[in-house]
């Protein structure tokens, strides 16, 4: 580190600090700061060596240039200007705060007063700035080397009617997979890993959506209860990875291991969590933006301002329409596509994100400032379409080129097969993509991101081993957690050696799992249910980082996986089965409708029965579009209790129907059906026929 005091002006463009090989540029934003210092620490972070006066301001942007500094010194902000909460201000130059652009940290976080901006808390107050220094107890900013681009493997690109996503956690999907070399289990390295790449290539999934790794704070309750943030829904540092899944090459694993991805035709998703910080609400720690510019960073009560708007319901939410919030958010996303090399982004409450002063808003700043960026426009977007705000469930409302998580999907699938009135008109709905909710002009099928299991809620093991949540291990007497989750034990609440249980369980599974990947949409599957992964009833493992969120691998469901492998691959293989247009029923050039719905014995269906258990469903090319996508395909889903007779439907001059999957005979052979006959559909399963040329 240089031991001279310099500083000069520099430049305000780009934010955060940026080295040139001779010296460090500084630049951060705060609007209503009176006062930017730089504090230089020692290479171990553990001694303030140098306070310097950012000595420029070029609009809302602090700047300062020292020469001298290198990559690897270390560094943080302190800002100045007035402590009045009752009119949205928290400055406090006690508090070190950490660049919002940093892209690594050096330490750890401590949950303490000494973080505190306050040291009141009198009604109506948190009046008074706490004096304590909080450098000790916070990491320091570290300086990056000089950036390249992305130099990996490029892109994948998969189209949306390719893709099948795979949910995972960086830790839980690779802490006791076997194959993974024992060093690196748990870190980023291990996504890059021969043995995840094995499994997810031979899986089929296309790509693998990863929950957060910005880095992100434990929640003071769940350390004082002896618990971490486990999902990591707590971030602070939007442009640096989380630390405690570094490999032995840190951010340079990361890269590694999405380089690795791509050249297995891979994607890589972030899961990304721009609604909220881990800063809290007027209670919590200042740590980052509410010291530099609280009253621009986040959305405060109006005429209240010491209070903020909580539409997350995690104490806080950003003021994505500020500009240089949204600026942030932007710089972040491109860094991790430019630079990371990710592919695309899931967002978490993305309601908050698209929240005007008139309420959310699909035109919005956000969704405009996505549409133009010729970096972010090709990017996989998802939308979480909700949060606990006014008007917060936008599902069906994000731009045309957006996926959403389709919670609607995940509800009916569960009660159709757990047996609820109503549930196959609902059920029949989500097999076509959900087209009540998402066939508007311009969008597709792609829209709707169909699961069965997230991460938040029952694995699919566990939908059909519990009727109830049993989260008592979180620590909340079992207050956190869904309390609808349309799961269904099968006689015996949790583990069972009861065979006729078991193998009742395992046809839910596969039902369920048919269900996903042979409906209209972009199927989403949650890591680990492919081999009948149990949490043993916790719904909200968002505190759990230990075996009971660790996939057990040991202990995978053979048959299960390899039924999972099959239904992705008959997608892959028929896209009849994702196609991107929504289907209407217009007839096609060959006279047969695209889509059509009948009874077993090939009648009209009876919409209005609320007892209906079952239907079959003809699948053709869409009518419409540029070119029509090939084949055909029956399913035919059975959700009573008696084995039916099923009349198949004609397959077409010069076709027969190829039973490919029955979900109650997971195991049969593909069996070509020569000629029209009635033939049995089991009880509770899913049948699949697929057409082929008589000549095949």
């Amino acid at each position: 580190m240089a031991t001279g005091n310099s500083i000069v002006a520099g430049r305000h463009f780009p934010l955060g600090a940026v080295s040139d090989g001779h010296g460090v540029n500084f630049a951060v934003f705060s609007e209503n700061a009176s006062r930017i210092e730089l504090c230089l620490f020692s290479r171990d972070g553990s001694r303030e060596i140098r306070r310097l006066t950012l000595p420029e301001r070029t609009g809302a942007i602090w700047h300062g240039y020292v020469p001298g500094l290198k990559p690897g010194d270390l560094y943080g902000f302190r800002a100045h200007g007035a402590y009045e909460p009752e009119r949205g201000h928290r400055f406090n130059p006690a508090k070190l705060l950490v660049d919002p652009y940093t892209r690594a940290v050096h330490g750890a976080w401590a949950n303490g007063p000494e973080t505190l901006g306050y040291a009141s808390d009198n009604i109506g107050g948190r009046d008074r700035p706490c004096p304590i220094d909080s450098a000790p107890f916070v990491p320091k900013s570290v300086v990056p080397d000089q950036e390249t681009g992305w130099d990996g493997a490029p892109w994948p690109r998969r189209p949306w009617s390719e893709t099948v996503i795979y949910e995972a956690h960086v830790k839980g999907l690779t802490k006791r997979m076997p194959g993974v070399p024992a060093d690196l289990r748990g870190t980023y390295e291990a996504l890059g890993s021969d043995a995840v790449i094995e499994h997810l290539k031979t899986l089929g999934v296309t790509a693998l959506e990863l929950l957060p790794v910005h880095g992100f704070l434990d929640d003071g309750f769940l350390t004082d209860r002896g618990l971490t943030n486990y999902w990591g829904y707590n971030s602070l540092t939007f442009f640096a990875l989380e630390p405690r899944y570094f490999g032995p090459n840190g951010t340079e694993g990361f890269q590694k291991a999405v380089d690795r991805l791509h050249r297995a035709g891979i994607e890589v998703i972030l899961d990304v969590v721009f609604n909220h910080t881990a800063e809290g609400d007027q209670r919590g720690p200042t740590l980052s933006f509410r010291g530099l510019d609280n009253a621009s960073y986040y959305h405060l009560q109006a005429g209240n301002p010491q209070y903020y708007v909580n539409d997350t319901g995690c104490g806080n939410t950003m003021n994505i329409s500020h500009p240089f919030t949204l600026r942030m958010v932007l710089d972040a996303l491109r860094y991790w596509v430019s630079v990371m090399g990710v592919d695309g982004f899931r967002f978490d409450l993305a309601t908050t994100l698209g929240r005007e002063a008139h309420g959310f808003d699909q035109w919005g700043g956000f969704f405009d400032a996505i549409r133009q960026d010729p970096v972010l426009c090709q990017c996989k977007l998802i939308a979480e379409p909700w949060d606990i705000g006014p008007g917060g469930y936008q599902l069906g409302a994000f731009p045309a080129d957006w996926g959403e998580w389709n919670d609607k999907f995940r509800d009916a699938a569960r009660r159709f097969w757990r047996g609820d009135a109503h549930s196959a008109q609902e059920l029949a709905g989500v097999f076509l993509g959900s087209a009540a909710v998402f066939d508007h002009p311009g969008r597709r099928t792609f829209s709707s991101v169909n699961f069965v299991a997230a991460h938040d809620g029952f694995t699919l093991a566990d939908v059909t081993r519990y009727n109830g949540k049993h989260n008592e291990a979180n620590g909340e007497n079992g207050a956190d957690g869904h309390g609808h989750n349309y799961s269904d034990n099968c006689g015996v609440e949790g583990d069972t050696i009861d065979p006729t249980i078991l193998n009742r369980r395992a046809l839910r599974a596969r039902n369920l799992l048919a269900t996903l990947l042979l409906s209209q949409g972009t199927p989403m599957v949650l890591a680990g249910d492919e081999i009948g992964q149990t949490q043993h009833g916790n719904n909200n493992t968002y505190c759990q980082d230990n075996e009971t969120s660790w996939i057990d691998w040991p202990n995978a469901d053979p048959d299960l996986l390899a039924f999972a492998r099959k239904l992705i691959a008959l997608r892959r293989d028929n896209p009849v089965l994702r196609q991107g247009n929504f289907l209407h029923g217009h007839l096609r050039d060959d006279g047969f409708p695209d889509v059509a719905w009948s009874s077993f014995d090939g009648g009209a269906m009876n919409w209005r029965d609320p007892m209906l258990d079952g239907f079959c469903l003809q699948l053709r090319g869409c009518a419409e579009g540029a070119a029509s996508v090939p084949g055909s395909a029956l399913i035919v889903v059975n959700g009573g209790d008696a084995t039916r007779q099923l009349v198949l439907p004609d397959a077409g001059a010069g076709m027969i129907w190829e039973r490919a999957l029955d979900t109650a005979k997971p195991n049969a052979d593909i069996e070509r059906m020569t000629r029209r006959v009635r033939m049995p559909v089991s009880a509770h399963s899913v049948v699949l026929f697929v057409g082929r040329k008589v000549a095949e």
